[in-house]
C-alpha cells in the first residue's frame, strides 16, 4: 500500500486561511438574525470553499452597489485587499467591514500612499488585471504604472524627472522582479524598492 505524505505547508497561505476563518465567523454571528454578510469579489480562489460560504448566507458581489447600507450588514474585505476609495465608500454606507487583507499586502498599500504623498511615482511589478494589484494602485491614487514584463521594463521611459518606488504584488516571481528592477537601475532612475 502507498503511503501519502501532506507538506507542512500544504493548504492555504496564513492570509488566505485568515480571510477564510473570518468569513465562517461572521456567517455564524449573522446565522438566525437579520444580518447581512458579503465579500468583496470571492475571498478565495476555490469554488468548492465559495459554495460552502454561500450556502452559510454569504453573498459574493463585486462592487459596493450591491451591498445594502446600514450597521446590519457587514462587508469583508478580501485577502487581496481593495482600492482605499472603497473603503470609503464602505464607510459611507456605514456598514461593519471586516478587513481581511493580507498584512503583506496592507504594508504594500501602506508604502504606496505614503511614498506618492512624500512625490514618489509609484511602479507596482505584477499583474494589472490582478485585484491585488488594482488594490495597490487605488492607494496612490490610480496613478502607479503596472509593469508585468522585462519587456514592458524595458520598454519603460516615463518619469525620467521623479524618485520612483517599486512595489510589487505578493506572489509575482520574485527573480522576476529582481530582474524588473535591474533593469530600472540600469537605466538610472531614481528609485526605492
Amino acid at each position: 500500500m502507498r503511503e501519502v505524505k501532506v507538506a507542512k505547508s500544504a493548504g492555504f497561505c496564513f492570509g488566505v486561511q485568515r480571510a477564510v476563518d473570518m468569513v465562517y465567523e461572521e456567517a455564524s454571528k449573522a446565522d438566525n438574525t437579520d444580518r447581512k454578510v458579503y465579500t468583496l469579489g470571492p475571498v478565495i480562489h476555490n469554488e468548492q470553499v465559495v459554495s460552502d460560504m454561500e450556502s452559510r448566507g454569504v453573498y459574493v458581489v463585486e462592487d459596493t452597489d450591491s451591498i445594502e447600507d446600514g450597521p446590519g450588514t457587514t462587508v469583508i474585505i478580501r485577502s487581496h485587499g481593495v482600492p482605499k476609495d472603497v473603503i470609503n465608500t464602505l464607510k459611507e454606507k456605514n456598514v461593519n467591514i471586516a478587513d481581511a487583507t493580507c498584512p503583506f499586502v496592507s504594508k504594500i498599500h501602506h508604502i504606496a500612499e505614503e511614498k506618492y504623498n512624500e512625490g514618489y511615482h509609484i511602479i507596482v511589478v505584477g499583474d494589472a488585471k490582478h485585484p491585488e494589484v488594482e488594490g495597490i494602485c487605488g492607494w496612490c491614487k490610480n496613478s502607479a504604472d503596472v509593469i508585468g514584463s522585462m519587456e514592458e521594463a524595458l520598454n519603460y521611459n516615463s518619469h525620467k524627472d521623479k524618485k520612483l518606488c517599486i512595489v510589487s504584488q505578493t506572489t509575482f516571481n520574485y527573480k522576476k522582479f529582481q530582474d524588473i528592477v535591474d533593469i530600472f537601475l540600469k537605466k538610472s532612475y531614481d528609485i526605492l524598492v
